[in-house]
């Protein structure tokens, strides 16, 4: 696996508390979750990157 990235991201707590919820709810980190639905919002935007992994569904990141 290629390395990843590292990236500082600034939430509005509110939306960390929700990520984090939603994550625990799939027994994933915050990170995964995180990325998770950006993919998710790549693919529905028609935007995955090429090569790119799959997200699963019990990716814990």
């Amino acid at each position: 696996m290629p390395p990843r990235k590292n990236v500082l991201l600034r939430l509005d707590p509110a939306v960390h508390d929700a990520i984090a919820k939603w994550a625990a709810d799939e027994l994933r980190s915050v990170n995964a979750q995180i990325e998770y639905a950006l993919r998710l919002a790549l693919k529905q935007a028609g935007r995955e990157p090429r090569g790119s992994i799959p997200p699963s569904e019990g990716d814990d990141g």
